[in-house]
């Protein structure tokens, strides 16, 4: 197939972030995959392995993440420090020199150390009936996280087993203040700090942050044979409750980002205005999230329902008019990418709507008659967004490669976002 006129941008924005030299990063995000060199690195990373870049774009970025030692410990997480610096190396560790490698495992040894850390504390947590923070178990900051890099690197082993363990323990309802609470609810608002809108606190269903994010995780590693005790009973515990506050947008499903105390005890979401069907929050990400499960799960009915569910979202003029950007955090690249991984693994009766589908966010993200050159420039100088991975000019150009040529990724840099 054609490459989507998309490709042109993905190229012009690669050539406009060569090295860092082009467009220095912020010293403070050195060590960030969502702002920093370790996420433009991962670009260059995918365009090598294709075949259409040289490898020593990438080894600059990799080199100006690491030029100084990298924080590890309790202030590290799977988005900053050694294990984002890990998730680059992961993804070009068949490409790179022994040294590499090397480093490489060196990484994980201390990332074990680490994660039994966090799990020591969560675990006392869970014994003490205290409610969790956000940062405990999401994918940007949390045990959810490392499983992602953990499922690569050591799917079978002790540690990733741990995890899942962990993630299934929180999926145990837990009785605060006399009231019986999913084991995710929080006391915090969604930033993850006290908020005057959430007394009582909420429950978030989101990918980054929310039981989305966990629930991809179980899914994804019981695709790959890793299961521990409970992991079934997990999965639909998390299942049902989407189905139970699953609402609707002009007639497409959709799902809230979180649920508050007082719609937990009224027993019905508030009205709210319609929301974007990100990867982050909403409905693309918890679409591919459930999609995961129910393969898993092997139950048809339920990723059909899945899939059209993000066909409908695709349609939705309300849900599309909420999407603001082109990023792949909340954006229409990220919209397209994550359509085209839900595609890869559809279902005979939707993949044909999947695919085309497909052309929406592609177009958003790359209106017609757009110079992709004068594109790039305004999204790598863009002062109001770092060039990065999570909402900036690199990670626009990844979401677009695979969904603009109709291939794969190739070095399955989304490992971290949980959709693959």
């Amino acid at each position: 197939m054609t490459a989507h006129p998309a490709f042109a941008l993905v190229d012009a924005v690669a050539h406009q972030l060569a090295g860092p030299s082009t467009v220095p990063a912020r010293r403070e995000h050195r060590q960030h995959l969502a702002y920093g060199p370790p996420g433009i690195a991962l670009l260059h990373i995918e365009r090598a392995v294709r075949g259409v870049a040289p490898w020593q774009r990438a080894h600059d970025w990799l080199a100006a993440a690491s030029d100084q030692p990298l924080t590890s410990g309790p202030h590290s997480h799977p988005f900053y420090g050694m294990p984002a610096f890990a998730h680059a190396l992961v993804c070009a560790a068949d490409h790179l020199p022994g040294s590499y490698r090397r480093a490489l495992d060196t990484m994980d040894r201390q990332i074990v150390v680490d994660v039994r850390h966090h799990l020591d504390i969560a675990h006392r947590r869970i014994d003490a009936g205290r409610l969790p923070q956000l940062a405990e178990f999401d994918a940007i900051r949390g045990l959810t996280g490392y499983g992602a890099h953990l499922l690569r690197r050591d799917p079978g082993g002790p540690t990733a087993r741990a995890v899942l363990d962990y993630c299934v323990r929180l999926t145990e309802p837990i009785t605060h203040d006399g009231e019986r609470l999913p084991g995710w609810w929080t006391r915090t608002g969604p930033s993850g700090r006290p908020d005057d809108r959430f007394p009582g606190g909420h429950a978030n269903t989101g990918m980054a942050h929310g039981i989305g994010g966990v629930l991809a995780l179980l899914a994804l590693a019981a695709r790959n044979g890793t299961l521990v005790d409970g992991h079934h009973a997990a999965l639909r515990t998390i299942l049902a409750w989407l189905d139970r506050w699953r609402g609707n947008s002009g007639g497409a499903p959709a799902w809230p980002y979180w649920v508050t105390r007082e719609e937990l005890r009224n027993g019905r979401l508030l009205p709210y205005q319609p929301r974007r069907p990100s990867w982050c929050y909403g409905t693309a990400g918890l679409a591919r999230a459930q999609q995961l499960a129910a393969l898993a799960l092997g139950e048809t009915n339920r990723q059909i329902d899945a899939e059209n569910a993000l066909v409908a979202a695709l349609a939705d003029p309300d849900q599309l008019r909420a999407m603001t950007d082109s990023g792949l955090c909340h954006g229409f690249a990220g919209l397209a990418h994550v359509a085209a991984r839900v595609a890869e693994d559809a279902h005979s009766t939707t993949v044909g709507r999947l695919r085309a589908a497909l052309r929406v966010p592609l177009a958003a993200a790359t209106p017609p008659g757009t110079d992709p050159e004068l594109m790039a420039g305004v999204l790598v100088q863009d002062k109001k967004q770092d060039p990065g991975f999570l909402g900036g000019a690199a990670g626009i150009a990844l979401a677009l490669l695979a969904p603009a040529t109709a291939t794969p990724p190739g070095s399955a840099w989304d490992a971290c976002l949980l959709i693959a």
